[in-house]
């Protein structure tokens, strides 16, 4: 038997260093990734931080090793390594981009009508995602407090006299609602009526400086 073609395709091992695992069927590939999986939890966990999404991050690596060309492979273990603190900080940069989402930056302060469309559209399509955001994760009073404080810039004692509460509570309905935004938990269904309604109302605001609308859509929501 001709052993060149496998000599190619894998380097040679240095004297007294273990072989490196041929992983090219499945069965293989599933007991080199279950010996691993420690330290790729460990390594997924110091860069997410959480032993639940490092959790997600390993299972993710086993879905994309399943359809990797294992045959090519020369090193599984450094492989595995690689996507591992890819996926991980995939996470990482992406929790950062919700945090982002979820401020006050993305609520416009003003809707430039003279834009092109493409800007406009973009605007339109930020709005939505925010105000889904908004619907699926804060309950209403929360969400109207939140709104009303980094949106508009509605002041405490304003908001509590709107939503009937202390401005204490008013302070802490704007605290809770950005605790729950950077957790970025969905807790109930966006109803979609009402989706299409406080973003149009929030376009309309936004654009006009008349607020009449939009406090009614958001009380009559939160009483």
């Amino acid at each position: 038997m001709d052993t060149s073609l496998i000599d190619a395709r894998r380097p040679p091992t240095p004297h007294g260093m273990p072989a490196i695992p041929d992983i090219g069927s499945l069965d293989d590939a599933a007991s080199m990734f279950t010996q691993a999986r420690p330290h790729l939890l460990h390594i997924a966990h110091r860069i997410v931080g959480s032993p639940a999404e490092a959790e997600d991050v390993v299972q993710e690596v086993w879905l994309r090793l399943q359809r990797t060309d294992r045959a090519t492979v020369q090193n599984p273990s450094a492989l595995l390594r690689t996507i591992t603190a890819r996926l991980a900080m995939n996470v990482v940069q992406s929790a950062r981009r919700r945090r982002e989402f979820s401020a006050s930056t993305w609520l416009p302060e003003s809707v430039d009508l003279d834009a092109m469309p493409e800007a406009v559209a973009e605007r339109q399509d930020a709005v939505e995602r925010a105000v889904a955001l908004l619907l699926g994760t804060l309950t209403p009073k929360q969400r109207a407090a939140y709104m009303l404080r980094e949106g508009f810039g509605y002041s405490y004692d304003r908001i509590a006299s709107l939503l009937q509460l202390s401005i204490v509570n008013s302070r802490q309905q704007v605290a809770r609602a950005q605790q729950r935004l950077g957790t970025r938990q969905q807790r109930q269904e966006v109803d979609a009526v009402m989706h299409r309604r406080l973003v149009q109302a929030f376009l309309g605001a936004a654009r006009t400086g008349d607020l009449t609308h939009l406090e009614r859509i958001l009380l009559a929501d939160a009483n």
